[in-house]
């Protein structure tokens, strides 16, 4: 009797191993690996990145000659391309997944570029950072977030309902998107086109001289800080909603822009400073709210 307990106790304990290996087995075909690749070059390079999937797109500076793409993802169900065309850098990650829908997989790119790098960049719901880069840039994502730490240069940022953060910013910046809303904190931009649906809008910097600044939110709030050592000439317009203005004393009359009233619309004209740049806020139903910084 002992030996039969102890062979039907043997056949179990052995049946339990074998179903946990075999459970194992697709558990280690779904661990995501990471890889890394570096490449060689020159003056001011371009890196051009398709994430067709999810995912989050990292990107830092160096000193160095090179760019290193690191990449994280399930070998069975993303495929990433990566060349090199001279001084241009293309990676691509589409899905090798069954599902129908490729964004059910994910990819995550970190990657180091000289300096002065052009950049493209593209992903579905993933972050998007970029941080100490100068160059043309240009991010899109559906609904995933851009941050931008220390950048410049001419850059175009777009969303579905992503928002972006960007701080301490250079060049020239423009934002479309349909319900993500814009930070601009600390900049020294010369001129932004920023405009969304039903978004929040907040700039909280300088205005630099001979500077144009547009601003437009359909439904959203759009909130603008500015300094006392600021100069520019400032419009708002709005159809049904409000203007906080808590910056009356600091705003003259308008002696440059044509007071032509705008059918339908609300308009508020005022100069800070000598206007030396031009600043015009716009918005359908959300409320404009201008006030100077402590």
């Amino acid at each position: 009797m002992m030996y039969e307990i102890l062979k039907r106790t043997s056949i179990v304990s052995a049946v339990s191993a074998g179903l946990l290996i075999g459970a194992a087995i697709p558990t280690l075909a779904t661990t995501p690996e990471h890889t890394e690749r570096r490449f060689t070059v020159k003056g001011h390079p371009v890196v051009v990145l398709q994430n067709i999937v999810n995912g989050r797109i990292e990107v830092k500076s160096s000193k160095n000659p090179e760019i290193i793409v690191g990449s994280t993802a399930v070998t069975d169900k993303v495929a990433i391309d990566i060349e090199q065309v001279g001084d241009r850098v293309d990676i691509n990650a589409t899905s090798l997944a069954t599902s129908s829908d490729p964004h059910e997989v994910e990819a995550n790119f970190q990657l180091t570029v000289p300096e002065q790098t052009e950049l493209q960049l593209r992903t579905q719901t993933g972050l998007i950072y970029v941080e100490q880069v100068n160059g043309d840039m240009k991010l899109q994502s559906v609904a995933g977030d851009i941050h931008l730490k220390e950048v410049s240069g001419y850059i175009i940022v777009k969303t579905t309902s992503g928002s972006l953060v960007c701080t301490q910013c250079g060049g020239k910046l423009e934002f479309n998107s349909i319900s993500g809303g814009a930070q601009v904190l600390q900049p020294s931009l010369t001129g932004i086109n920023l405009m969304t649906m039903t978004g929040n809008i907040l700039y909280d910097g300088d205005f630099i001289r001979t500077g144009v600044y547009t601003m437009n939110s359909g439904r959203g709030r759009i909130e603008v800080r500015f300094s006392g050592n600021d100069s520019f000439d400032l419009t708002t317009k709005n159809l049904t909603g409000t203007v906080d203005n808590q910056a009356a004393e600091f705003l003259k009359p308008d002696s440059h822009t044509s007071r032509k009233e705008i059918k339908n619309y609300r308009k508020l004209q005022g100069t800070v400073g000598q206007g030396l740049a031009k600043v015009e806020l716009s918005s359908y139903s959300g409320t404009i709210r201008i006030l100077k910084r402590d």
